[in-house]
């Protein structure tokens, strides 16, 4: 067994792991439950769970590598001396910032194009639209797995770059100030996207300013070789002064990359994408029109990455199914569930009703809305703000109210609709398991993803 103590002092001469053998192409995981075998097990110590308690797990599932405490160092020799006798064991002070810091040491050695991606919403759709545009392109890319937008998941998704790479594309997400920046200075990306800026996230940003000012922090390392890509629809990003080259996007004429002429019909919508000069008819299957804007988005990535046009059109209307992102799913017993319920806010709840509206069907549309969290003290007029604008969903029949704060929802109901009403997802579950189990039914969830609605989906699929 290897054991080096004083392995995190991490200065990037120190940076000897990827070099032996054992794990010399390793890739990193922080949950022992997904490990792959040659993995490096990386054991974090939480508020509630502590990733020393699942070396045997990890070892069990093929770990080649542990990054553990040096607090946990007498426990785990104990335990388990025999077992990693033939791995690679690295004792560190704090195994979180080794990751952060092994990451940023790794980072330091490549040089080809890394896209960062951030916004309140359409993060992830978009960087699954350029992912589909780099596959297309035959480009040999890196993009970061599901949602893994904090410093861990950025790590764990740099220390998979390889030299080979053509490409990296990176989600950033944040909740509070300074995070931003903490991430830029990680994952250091040379073009930057936002896709929009909403109320999300208020408790720790404050207003809409705030957020924005945040979200902006993403260009902060930029040079004036570096270019931001921007919602130009949006004034709290488009009248900005940025020190470096920016491309907008959206449906104002004065976007560089824009889309006129969008019709929604039969569950897919078509416009007309422009880019720059050029005009290309576009056709995406989905009747959520927020997926416009994050096509325009991936196209003026794939732009600056001189990727011909007609490849970015074929990219963007590709498929694409992102788990709690107005997901469709046909149910066992006919119905349709369409899984809206990753995250929510504001503008996304709108968005997705919006959608509900559009989406043709013979069936009966419900509604299952849950709390929206983190909008700080002007949570209650958004909740009743929602309220009203179910009114633009036609032929609601139904909507099931989940959580505390929709019950400011449930004062603004349009007059005669039918409202249920639970606390938590779970004393909805009987309720809406029997919606499900009737194949005349439409139902949309939405709320934010600790309400519990992706795992409610999940049960019913079950």
């Amino acid at each position: 067994m290897h054991v080096d103590s004083d392995f995190i002092s991490i200065a990037i001469p120190q940076v000897q792991l990827f070099n032996q053998p054992l794990i010399g192409d390793a890739h990193f995981n922080v949950d022992s439950r997904t490990i792959q075998q040659g993995e490096v097990f990386v054991a974090l110590v939480g508020s509630q769970v502590d990733g020393h308690d699942f070396i045997e797990q990890a070892l069990q599932r093929g770990a080649v590598g542990f990054i553990l405490a040096l607090s946990k160092k007498e426990y785990v020799l104990k335990k388990f001396q025999k077992e990693l006798a033939s791995k690679s064991v690295f004792f560190v002070p704090d195994p979180l910032s080794a990751l952060i810091q092994l990451a940023r040491a790794w980072r330091s050695r490549f040089t080809f194009p890394v896209i960062g991606i951030t916004g309140t919403v359409g993060k992830t759709t978009t960087k699954e639209i350029i992912r589909n545009i780099l596959k297309l392109s035959k480009f040999n890319a890196l993009v970061s797995s599901g949602n893994q937008n904090t410093m861990i998941g950025a790590s764990m998704n740099i220390l998979k770059m390889r030299s080979d790479h053509d490409v990296a594309v990176f989600e950033l997400g944040i909740s509070k100030p300074g995070a931003m920046k903490q991430l830029v200075e990680l994952i250091c990306p040379t073009y930057s996207v936002i896709t929009r800026v909403g109320h999300g996230h208020m408790q720790g940003l404050g207003d809409m300013q705030g957020v924005a000012r945040e979200k902006r922090e993403i260009f902060s390392l930029f040079s004036d070789r570096d270019i931001g890509i921007i919602n130009g629809d949006q004034p709290e990003l488009a009248n900005i002064s940025y020190k470096h080259p920016v491309i907008s996007f959206g449906k104002k004429t004065t976007n560089q990359i824009q889309a006129r002429k969008i019709i929604c019909a039969a569950n897919s919508i078509s416009f007309i994408a422009k880019i720059y000069n050029k005009r290309y008819q576009v056709v995406l299957p989905t009747c959520n029109q927020a997926r416009v804007m994050n096509a325009l988005a991936a196209m003026a990535v794939g732009y600056l990455l001189q990727i011909p046009d007609e490849i970015l059109v074929r990219g963007v209307e590709m498929p694409v199914s992102v788990e709690g992102r107005f997901q469709v799913i046909e149910h066992a017993s006919g119905a349709t569930l369409i899984n809206d319920a990753y995250n929510a806010n504001p503008e996304s709840t709108k968005a997705a009703l919006i959608a509900f509206d559009q989406y043709s069907t013979e069936k009966h549309k419900i509604v299952v809305f849950g709390d929206m969290l983190e909008l700080g003290p002007d949570s209650a007029f958004w909740h009743r703000q929602i309220g009203r604008f179910l009114r633009k969903v036609a032929d609601l029949t139904l909507v099931v109210l989940v959580g505390r704060e929709v019950e400011w929802t449930k004062k603004t109901l349009p007059y005669g609709l039918k409202c249920l009403y639970f606390p938590t997802a779970d004393a909805a579950f009987e309720t809406v398991r029997d919606l499900a189990s009737d194949s005349k039914n439409a139902i949309l969830f939405k709320s934010s993803k600790s309400i519990g609605f992706i795992e409610l989906v999940k049960k019913l699929q079950a």
